[in-house]
């Protein structure tokens, strides 16, 4: 499939978030991460700002839940307004169930897996997903560098999407950059997750179309 570049706005100026996504108008999806303090140790924005985002968003978003029990709070997120809910599969009770809810719902239901978690014990689920995410760092914070340990699980799991032939994304996310994205693309990732590279930059849309490009030539 094609590739697609989600910017994350973690690195964004939160103070004005419409605004900042109004800068990326090539992106495909935004990334918003949504974290409690519990599952990580990191606090950003709940399900009331997240709505308000949308209203003023003219690209979808997709909600990464780095939360406790989000079995209970992923449905609010569709409710908010996201287009997908990415929920962790180590913090899910009941991981098919509630991608069914999602789903059941009108959203684009996704797991995360973080860099130790194994992709091999979730493949019977990988139906049950429109989008897998392999965390290439451990979440919690932006900026990080990129975990190359994780190139052999992105190969593993575009392995299994293909055996079973599945029209899964695979998204990667965590210190994806020019500098990395074309290794992701080689290995088997095709929508990928960009925060300080893209809004460290004076014109984030040119990093957008720049990592396009690299990884639809590394793919390619």
């Amino acid at each position: 499939m094609a590739v697609q570049i989600t910017p994350s706005i973690l690195n964004a100026d939160l103070s004005r978030l419409a605004d900042e996504v109004a800068r990326i108008p090539s992106a495909d999806w935004v990334h918003v991460d949504v974290m409690d303090g519990h599952f990580v140790p990191n606090l950003t924005l709940g399900a009331p700002m997240f709505e308000s985002l949308a209203r003023h968003s003219s690209l979808p978003l997709d909600a990464h839940l780095m939360i406790e029990d989000p079995d209970r709070w992923a449905p609010a997120y569709v409710e908010a307004g996201a287009g997908s809910v990415t929920f962790h599969v180590e913090a899910a009770a009941a991981p098919v169930r509630l991608a069914r809810e999602i789903r059941a719902q009108g959203a684009r239901a996704s797991m995360a897996l973080k860099p130790a978690t194994p992709v091999d014990p979730y493949e019977d689920l990988l139906g049950e997903l429109d989008m897998l995410l392999l965390m290439t760092v451990e979440p919690g914070f932006g900026g990080q560098r990129f975990l190359d340990l994780c190139l052999p699980k992105i190969r593993r799991a575009r392995e299994l999407i293909d055996k079973h032939g599945l029209e899964l994304w695979l998204q990667v996310d965590g210190g994806v950059s020019a500098e990395t994205i074309e290794r992701c693309a080689e290995a088997g990732a095709d929508t990928f997750v960009a925060g300080s590279a893209v809004y460290s930059a004076e014109d984030p849309d040119a990093v957008v179309q720049q990592l396009r490009s690299l990884a639809t030539a590394a793919d390619g």
